[in-house]
């Protein structure tokens, strides 16, 4: 599904994406309507803009996660101000990108969201990581499940920002190892996504490892 209040470039996102042999479920222009159709439609993907003509970015990510809370969601905005992009990945955005990345960075960012990654234009990741070591001072829950010391290792991991594919190549197992690592441990930690995930393991310091 693409969101884009800008005709033009809505139509030139989507036409990308068909070429790249996605299949383009909707494509729309106002918040309202995504966060209504994201359960019909059921989109793996969302690439959606900040700046809509009737709610905030921030409105329409936790409407279409209400709708869809499968759907991964990764921003594609003109803004790089750190209020928005903190805003959206609290919000429960998987990735933030800027409109100005180039045709193949987007559609690798669209590949590695669907894939599970957090995807954010370089810089961009830093200042997430960093307001939530800002924020970091919940002390370790003792009752919080305990998990294997793959797992771990592969939490440490992906505080540190690495993508799946990089985690493999470290640890040298299969991508999708990896994948099932990070899911079980987002159920074992009643966790939704990634972001969610790399805060709680810098919560508790794992990045510093």
């Amino acid at each position: 599904m693409v969101v884009d209040d800008h005709p033009m470039w809505r139509d030139g996102v989507a036409r990308d994406l068909a070429e790249a042999g996605y299949d383009v479920v909707a494509c729309l222009g106002e918040g309202a309507q995504a966060v209504r159709l994201a359960a019909a439609t059921r989109p793996d993907v969302v690439v959606l803009d900040l700046q809509l003509p009737d709610l905030r970015g921030d409105e329409v990510i936790r409407g279409i996660r209400g709708a869809h809370p499968d759907a991964r969601i990764l921003m594609l905005s003109a803004s790089g101000e750190q209020q928005d992009v903190l805003d959206a990945v609290k919000a429960g955005a998987a990735g933030y990108l800027l409109k100005s990345a180039g045709q193949q960075d987007f559609l690798d960012a669209v590949k590695r969201t669907a894939q599970g990654d957090a995807v954010f234009t370089p810089g961009l990741a830093g200042l997430v990581l960093g307001e939530y070591r800002r924020l970091a001072t919940t002390p370790a829950d003792p009752d919080a499940p305990e998990l294997t010391p793959r797992e771990t290792e592969v939490l440490r991991l992906v505080a540190k920002g690495m993508s799946y594919k990089q985690i493999a190549e470290r640890l040298v197992l299969s991508h999708r190892t990896v994948q099932n690592h990070v899911q079980n441990t987002l159920g074992k930690l009643q966790l939704h996504n990634r972001v969610e995930l790399a805060r709680f393991a810098i919560e508790r310091g794992l990045d510093a490892d």
